[in-house]
This record gives C-alpha cells, sequence and structure tokens, in this order.
C-alpha cells in the first residue's frame, strides 16, 4: 500500500504559518507524502482564519477546491474559524472533521481513527489555557517562531481572545534552544510572532518583552531576527533604543493604529491615543532612520464619520510610517461592535479603503526611494520558476530584487548578500547590484 498524500493550506496571521509547519512535521514521511494544496491529496488540512467575515467566507472556497481535487479526499478544519465556531465548519459540505485548539496538534490520532469518526464530527472546544509551542522550517527562507499565544485585550471589534484564550508564553530558555536550533538547521532569518508579543511573559510574571529580546540578542549564532505586530503600548522607549543597537533584530516594526481619530479609538477600545501613537513612531526614527514601520488600520468601523475619516488621513499623512495594511471593518459575532447601530455603507466602506490605499502606496514608494543609493543586505529567496531576477528582502523589509546570472543563481539562494541599492521599478521593487 503506498503512502497516503496529504496537502495543508494557511489562512491568516503568521501564528498560524508557525502552528501549520508544526502539525505537518507530524506527518512523517514514511508513512505519508506531503504534497502541494493544488495536487490531488488523500488528505487536506486547512488552517482558518476568523478576523474577518471574508475570511470565513475564503474558507468555503478553500473547502471547495480541495474537494474539486478529490471528491473522497478527508478534511480537517483546524484554526480560528474552527474553534470559533465548530458547529458551522463542521456544517460545511466536504468538511470530515473540525479540531479544536488543543485537539489539532494530536491531528495524527484523529486521522489513525478517522473511520470511526461520525461524519461531519468536532471536537469538544477547550479553555485555550495550555501553550503550544510551535515553529516553521524548509518551506520558507525565513521561520516563523511562536513566542506568545492569546490575548487579554478586549478590543470592541476583535473576536481572537475568544478563538486563542487569555495571554501565555513560551519560557526564555525554550525560545532561545529553539533559535539556535533554526539557525544551526540554516534558516537565515526568524520571524517571533504572537497574538499580543509586547504581553510576553506576563502570565508568568518571571520576565517581560524586554528581559527576552535582551537575551535573543546574546545568542552566538548568526541570523537576522525580526518582531512581527506588537501594540504601541507596549512597545516601550527601552525597548525601542536596544533594538537600534542590536546585532541580531533588524529595524523593522509593525505597530497597529487602527484609527487616527481618538474618538473611534475610543469606541475601539483601544489602549492609546493618536498623539501617543505618533511619539513612539518619532522615537523609532529618531534612534532607526531608516528603520520600516508598517501599520494596520480599519476603515468603516460604527460611528466612523466623514470628519473622523479626515482625521484619520491628515494624521497618516504626516506620520512617517512606510506601509498601511488596510482592512474594511466586519462584523464579528459576540463582539460589542456588532451591537452599534451606526453602520457605515460597504459603498463609503471601499471608497475609504482605496482612499488609504492610494496614500500607502504614496508613503511606500517616498519611503524607498529614500534608499537609493545606499547598502543593504538582502536574503534571497529561492528562484523556484525560472526567474530573471533573484528576489529578497533588506533588513528594513523592502522588497529587492537582482538580474539573475550564472555567478548568483544557486550560490545566492538562501543567503544574506550585501548590496547596493541603484532605483525603484514601476511596482515598487528596489533593483540591487552586488556589492562584490
Amino acid at each position: 500500500m503506498g503512502k497516503k498524500k496529504v496537502a495543508f493550506y494557511t489562512m491568516g496571521c503568521k501564528l498560524n504559518y508557525a502552528e501549520t509547519s508544526t502539525i505537518a512535521r507530524k506527518f512523517s514521511n514514511l508513512y505519508y507524502q506531503h504534497v502541494p494544496f493544488k495536487s490531488y491529496a488523500d488528505i487536506y488540512v486547512i488552517n482558518s482564519c476568523s478576523v474577518t467575515r471574508n475570511a470565513e467566507i475564503e474558507f468555503k472556497h478553500i473547502v471547495r477546491s480541495a474537494r474539486n481535487k478529490n471528491s473522497k479526499a478527508f478534511l480537517v478544519a483546524i484554526g480560528c474559524y474552527a474553534q470559533l465556531n465548530p458547529k458551522e465548519v463542521s456544517s460545511i459540505i466536504g468538511v470530515d472533521l473540525v479540531l479544536g485548539y488543543e485537539e489539532k496538534f494530536k491531528i495524527i490520532d484523529y486521522i489513525n481513527r478517522k473511520w470511526f469518526l461520525k461524519k461531519k464530527d468536532y471536537t469538544k472546544i477547550i479553555s485555550k489555557k495550555t501553550y503550544l509551542p510551535s515553529f516553521s522550517v524548509g518551506d520558507r527562507t525565513r521561520s516563523f517562531l511562536k513566542i506568545q499565544d492569546g490575548c487579554d485585550y478586549k478590543c470592541s471589534y476583535c473576536v481572537i481572545p475568544m478563538s486563542r484564550g487569555p495571554s501565555r508564553s513560551e519560557s526564555i530558555e525554550n525560545i532561545l534552544k529553539n533559535i539556535r536550533f533554526l539557525f544551526n538547521k540554516g534558516v537565515k532569518e526568524i520571524v517571533l510572532t504572537g497574538v499580543n508579543i509586547g504581553d510576553y511573559g506576563k502570565n508568568t510574571r518571571l520576565y517581560t518583552f524586554f528581559d527576552l529580546i535582551q537575551a535573543v540578542d546574546q545568542i552566538q549564532e548568526k541570523g537576522r531576527i525580526r518582531l512581527s505586530s506588537i501594540e504601541p503600548n507596549l512597545l516601550q522607549d527601552e525597548c525601542i533604543e536596544f533594538l537600534s543597537k542590536s546585532k541580531h533584530f533588524v529595524p523593522h516594526f509593525h505597530i497597529p493604529l487602527q484609527s487616527g481619530s481618538n474618538y473611534i479609538l475610543g469606541k475601539m477600545h483601544r489602549r492609546y491615543r493618536r498623539e501617543f501613537y505618533q511619539e513612539k513612531v518619532n522615537k523609532i526614527r529618531c534612534f532607526m532612520p531608516d528603520a520600516y514601520i508598517g501599520s494596520d488600520l480599519i476603515v468603516g468601523f460604527p460611528g466612523e464619520t466623514y470628519k473622523h475619516f479626515l482625521e484619520t488621513y491628515h494624521f497618516l499623512k504626516k506620520l512617517e510610517i512606510s506601509y498601511l495594511h488596510i482592512f474594511t471593518y466586519s462584523s464579528r459575532p459576540n463582539t460589542k461592535s456588532s451591537t452599534i447601530q451606526e453602520n457605515v455603507s460597504k459603498k463609503i466602506q471601499r471608497k475609504r479603503n482605496q482612499v488609504l490605499r492610494v496614500l500607502s502606496n504614496k508613503k511606500y514608494r517616498f519611503f524607498c526611494k529614500r534608499q537609493i543609493d545606499t547598502k543593504k543586505t538582502v536574503l534571497f529567496e529561492k528562484n523556484s520558476h525560472n526567474k530573471e531576477y533573484l528576489y529578497g528582502y533588506t533588513e528594513n523589509y523592502i522588497r529587492t530584487k537582482m538580474l539573475l546570472n550564472s555567478y548568483n543563481s544557486s550560490t545566492y539562494e538562501n543567503t544574506l548578500q550585501d548590496v547596493f541599492i541603484k532605483k525603484i521599478d514601476k511596482d515598487g521593487i528596489m533593483i540591487a547590484e552586488p556589492i562584490n
């Protein structure tokens, strides 16, 4: 009997990618053949997201896509959508099994006895107080390492605390061990990820996020480390100063803003005002002028008037950030914002989204142009499609390409190379030349 073919699909955040990779490693190559999700497989595993309603709709399309490849395949749903609404997910045609937060890491046990499960079975939802370590390796140039899970915040629009549970953290010792393992395995860049990484250590009261980054920076192995999204009120000034002198951490920040209107920030139950956010950005620019600073924005939040939107627009226009990740507000069940009656029409939401996208593109190009004629270090990715260029990211997260030739094709893949930034192309990608 041949090996069963298994395929994985990840939706949503970097944390999901770390967990999918960890779960995939449980499928031993001795008994299973890992294949791309677009291929025929006997088992499909979808790691779902529930941040927006669109993510849940997309999940159904992905299920249909898998069923079209093999109508007899066994399809397992995991992730936040599966955890938050297991009955709804189990009712979707094509889904055979729904696994909750802790059960998804026991997926092999369920697969091995799948024929004894009832059709549309789903596991009992647990308290989500267990911490389950995860990291990705082997499938990307960089690795996502989970350091924290869950969130104690009560933002009025967010379902993540309901799907992920309270804030809890990995020990510093285990994080350092995993970082050393990944660097020694050939990984050149690690992204520290979680739901609310700035809250790291809060549940233990033994150490803080600042303690962690200081310990990580003492590692002797070579490689660079990136932070995933961090709340502005948890990014301490002492952390910014330390990161500016770090030997491992790169000058890259993703700091969610959500709105440039203090009124809307209050309605969202965010823990800062826009003036505080601006101070954080100014602090970073003071210590790291070329740092990449990305941000999240939600447009069309209930009660957001044209005046509130203009406040956001003009605030962002003056703010020295590099890029905006823009979400259109999506009402989520059992959140406080879902009870607010002052809904913004879909048409206005789309228009505001587009206005901010244009602004984001202008800011990104302006940021990139400032990097022309400077030396950067690029982590080049595998050239899997015989492209004309090798692609990668600079330390400050600028998408960069370099002309492919016989000297750099395989030699430069998955390596850190010093380059000289020459110009920016029409797609906003920087063109570089090797310094040597």
